[in-house]
């Protein structure tokens, strides 16, 4: 058997479910109760949340080999991109993540957010996936500790020696709202950018259940800052020494006149999804009646300026943007 996010489930056909915007990826889950224990994780070793959950995802059991079967009809058929492992830390994990790349072959883009180190990492790639994924979620020290109950520093090199060995096929996860400073994440996205590891921001979202379950998710205008921050970094539109901070740590510029950022937010593609090409997490951050901090397609021209005029609230308070 293996886990199935409920989205997933629609779209390859394994059941009939309503769809308000169809996951591009397939995702999977291997492995059961973490032996990890993040604050945040509905899956860590002390989690009272359902064991069928990760995020605000509900992930039901199903044969695997009917649902393999199904991932590659359905990426035959172009209704998804790829295929992608969300692997817990259990017994026997990293070798279940390798047989069942295996099983997959190369016939579709595969990629996995696994605990590894550098060479683990490359054994899973040799192994058949495109990408794996080697998830910070938090950039500060002491955030690292209290959510992650582990080292920052140690964590950072295993990400930087996958990438050097490994360039253009490491990701990492990163996470707002766990007690950072804006500028603690930019300075965080910019090193990560330099070592050619993709991005994929999330908000941090409360589950019941866990640790962190009654703590507030990042406001709205802060996150959208952040986006816009990651957006211009991952184009090599502007790099971290361009933007300015308040004294409190949050972005007041992003080194460019209003009027060019605005142009280049017009179409939205800041506020989408980030990460790995063709995933888009359905409301991985919430649920589909919004706020959205990830929207899972592309933005209306409305929603679009609305997430320009949140990016900018914060100017006026600090004398304009620049």
């Amino acid at each position: 058997m293996i886990k199935v996010s409920s989205g997933t489930v629609g779209v390859l056909g394994l059941a009939d479910v309503r769809l308000d915007v169809a996951p591009t990826t397939a995702y999977l889950m291997v492995g059961g109760r973490c032996r990890r224990d993040c604050a945040f994780c509905a899956q860590a070793r002390h989690s009272e949340a359902s064991a069928m959950a990760l995020s605000r995802v509900n992930w039901p059991s199903w044969n695997e080999e009917q649902v393999l079967t199904a991932v590659k009809r359905a990426y035959s058929r172009g209704e998804i991109e790829r295929c992608c492992l969300q692997v817990t830390v259990s017994e026997g994990y990293l070798e279940r993540v390798r047989e069942i790349a295996g099983r997959m072959g190369h016939q579709f883009p595969q990629g996995a957010s696994v605990v590894a180190d550098a060479d683990e990492a490359g054994e899973l790639l040799e192994a058949g996936l495109e990408r794996v994924g080697l998830s910070l979620d938090a950039v500060t020290e002491e955030s690292y500790r209290r959510v992650k109950k582990g080292n920052l520093a140690e964590a950072l090199c295993v990400v930087e020696e996958a990438a050097r060995r490994y360039p253009g096929r490491i990701a990492t996860h990163v996470m707002a709202g766990l007690g950072e400073t804006e500028g603690e994440l930019v300075s965080m996205m910019g090193r990560l950018q330099e070592w050619g590891v993709t991005v994929a921001l999330f908000a941090f979202t409360p589950i019941p259940g866990t640790e962190m379950a009654d703590e507030p998710p990042p406001s709205m205008d802060s996150y959208r800052r952040i986006q816009v921050a990651q957006y211009l970094i991952s184009c090599n539109l502007r790099s971290t020494k361009d933007f300015t901070f308040s004294p409190e740590g949050r972005i007041v510029s992003f080194g460019m006149p209003e009027d060019e950022l605005r142009e280049v937010l017009a179409n939205g593609k800041a506020f989408e999804t980030s990460g790995c090409p063709g995933c888009n997490r359905p409301y991985y951050n919430e649920p589909p009646s919004g706020p959205l901090y990830n929207y899972p397609r592309p933005l209306t021209p409305r929603e679009a300026q609305q997430a320009i005029e949140e990016t900018l609230s914060y100017g006026a308070d600090v004398g304009g943007w620049s």
